[in-house]
């Protein structure tokens, strides 16, 4: 009798107040690995046909970038050293502050051997793999941690890592896919909350995790940091007694996390904020990028079940999809809230569903946007956070992606209460067919049939740009130093941003003029591609689209201009005189100008009248030295 008094007790009890229970068997998370691994294969299956030269088809511009740096990683290793954190080999000759961009410095070194062996589009294809197989099983070993049974945790990591967030974050934008560090820094933040741990071994857990996470994206950081504080808010006022005991654990692992994390990244961080090339503010458009609230219910043509119109209705979206991150299903939305209705009692199930509501209202942004349309008269909770410092920087819609692991914890633990709960009912109402059920077999049949509407189809794949013919025979005819400048037309920009794909295959030029970056304006002031491209180059790039069969790709990420603060738009392109143009290229400081153009196209005829007869020429390549 006592047991089945405490066995009806225990949900009601915190999880924290309860003897810490061992982690999930290795056994265990090794099986789950490898099914996820599994599934993350079946997702990226097109790009392993050829993982040297495909890529998630909607965002080419970003892809570019990302093989940039990982090429600029790989080099640096290369060579016996850690990649610069100030560098010139972009945008010469001023240079890029790499901490301010998606550098991912962490995964970029990991992943050099795979960069230099098979090139920087393959490493990027092992990241997008890994990226889905290891959120999952991150989040499957954090819900074991905490007492989730493995079919409860298996469906909440699958949950996380292939949820419409994570999903479309593949498309181009590599380091918020990789969600593997949120639920492992979460789980040490609340085992020191909850004094499941010493302040010393948690706070250099902790420490260690937030720099891993700091070396591939900090505005991911910010999102689980935003999780971890509501969370333990929660927490506090379930159990508000328990708080006095806990504040000096707390305090003093946050202490011990913030010393590891200055004596590894302090220099990173230094460089950053005080740094050449230092910039404030966000480049992008203030509450652009953030949710549709009818997005939550309408699916992409990513998800396995949708409609044609479903699918162009997520085309209108204004961030286009690769920030289309808001998609759950009116299956699952409603399985949600009838489980945090149902177990609001329980600890868990409370805090990660208030966890994942506050941060899906976050990702409304600061006005409502409905069917895109917008409300700038509904104010919303960011409205009045999106002003202030850091906050000012992160993207609302992102809060998608640490949303999707509390709703995935709360589908869990929901699940294990719902077993028991629903074997009761069914005893006392149901005894002859009772008999027969497996009531969990039940529930998880349920969740399973929920969670449906999310799963994803293969992600499409595209061929990136490949290499223009004669390329590499050029630079070899030149034997240019490692450290020379070089102007290459078309000049890389956040619309054109072939060049960066070309030097991340060869690694040749080692200095370009131009980039997709980000940076400071003459005001400090952060902007897609910083200063800007000059009147010469807009021209030079203006000649290059005409010489051109058809059009370069579409604007960065298919994104209006608008959406960047200070870009030029449909800016028109003036007239540059040839004394004007000249002067340019020598205020570049370039030891040549590389031209991807036939020699009688409009741009051949015009650089060849400037500049006279090309030093080398090769394929679809000529050569100027200056």
């Amino acid at each position: 009798m006592a047991a089945a008094t405490t066995a009806v007790q225990t949900p009601d009890v915190p999880a924290a107040a309860e003897p810490a229970r061992p982690p999930g068997d290795r056994r265990a998370v090794t099986l789950a690995a490898v099914y996820y691994l599994l599934a993350a294969l079946a997702v990226t299956l097109w790009l392993w046909r050829d993982p040297a030269s495909r890529t998630v088809a909607g965002n080419p511009n970003d892809a570019d970038q990302y093989t940039w740096f990982f090429r600029y990683d790989a080099t640096a290793i290369a060579h016996g050293h850690l990649p610069a954190l100030v560098t010139t080999a972009m945008n010469a000759p001023q240079g890029v502050n790499a901490m301010w961009n998606t550098f991912m410095l962490l995964p970029g070194v990991l992943l050099a051997p795979v960069t230099l062996l098979f090139g920087p589009q393959s490493a990027l294809t092992v990241f997008l793999t890994a990226g889905f197989a290891g959120s999952a099983t991150a989040m499957f070993a954090v819900l074991r941690c905490w007492d989730a049974s493995v079919p409860a945790a298996a469906l909440g990591g699958a949950v996380y890592a292939f949820s419409p967030a994570v999903l479309h974050s593949a498309i181009g934008h590599y380091d918020l896919q990789f969600a593997v560090f949120p639920p492992l820094i979460i789980d040490v933040g609340l085992r020191l909350a909850t004094g499941r741990t010493s302040a010393v071994r948690g706070g250099l857990w902790l420490g260690l995790l937030v720099t891993a996470q700091l070396f591939i994206t900090e505005e991911i950081l910010f999102f689980t940091a935003a999780a971890g504080v509501i969370l333990v808010l929660v927490l506090a006022a379930s159990r508000p007694r328990a708080v006095a005991g806990k504040v000096r654990t707390v305090a003093a692992g946050l202490g011990v996390a913030a010393c590891v994390t200055a004596v590894i990244a302090g220099y990173p961080l230094w460089v950053q904020f005080f740094g050449p090339l230092y910039q404030h503010g966000s480049p992008f458009t203030t509450d652009f990028f953030k949710n549709d609230l009818s997005s939550f219910v309408v699916p992409s043509s990513y998800q396995l079940f949708h409609t044609a119109d479903s699918a162009a209705a997520a085309l209108r979206y204004q961030g286009h999809l690769p920030e289309y991150l808001g998609y759950l299903g009116w299956p699952l939305i409603i399985v949600l809230v009838l489980a945090a209705i149902a177990c609001w009692r329980r600890l868990p199930v409370r805090a990660a569903a208030v966890a994942s509501a506050v941060l899906a209202v976050f990702s409304l942004g600061g006005t409502l946007l409905f069917a895109g349309h917008a409300h700038p008269a509904i104010k919303l909770p960011w409205y009045w956070l999106e002003g202030l410092p850091v906050f000012s920087a992160a993207l609302p819609d992102r809060f998608s992606i640490v949303a999707a692991g509390a709703g995935a914890a709360v589908l869990a633990f929901a699940a294990d209460a719902a077993g028991p709960a629903f074997a009761g009912f069914a005893a006392r109402r149901l005894p002859r067919l009772a008999a027969g059920w497996r009531p969990a077999a039940v529930v998880m049949s349920c969740a399973v049939l929920a969670v449906l509407p999310i799963v994803p189809k293969p992600l499409p794949a595209a061929d990136v740009t490949p290499l223009p013919p004669g390329w590499s025979t050029v630079f070899a005819s030149l034997r240019l130093p490692a450290s020379a400048s070089v102007l290459v037309v078309p000049i890389p920009m956040s619309t054109f941003t072939e060049p960066l794909r070309w030097q991340a295959d060869t690694g040749e030029p080692g200095s370009l003029v131009g980039g997709y970056f980000m940076g400071p304006a003459w005001n400090g002031r952060g902007y897609i591609d910083g200063n800007g491209t000059p009147a010469a180059g807009l021209y030079l790039n203006a000649m290059w689209t005409r010489s051109q069969a058809g059009l370069p790709k579409a604007l960065a990420a298919g994104v209006p201009a608008n959406a960047y603060q200070g870009s030029p738009g449909n800016v028109q392109v003036k007239v540059v005189t040839d004394r004007k143009m000249r002067e340019q290229i020598r205020a570049w400081r370039v030891s040549a100008v590389i031209a991807v153009v036939r020699p009688d196209s409009p741009l051949g005829q015009y650089l060849t009248a400037l500049l006279g007869r090309p030093a080398a020429a090769a394929g679809d390549v000529l050569a100027w030295r200056t």
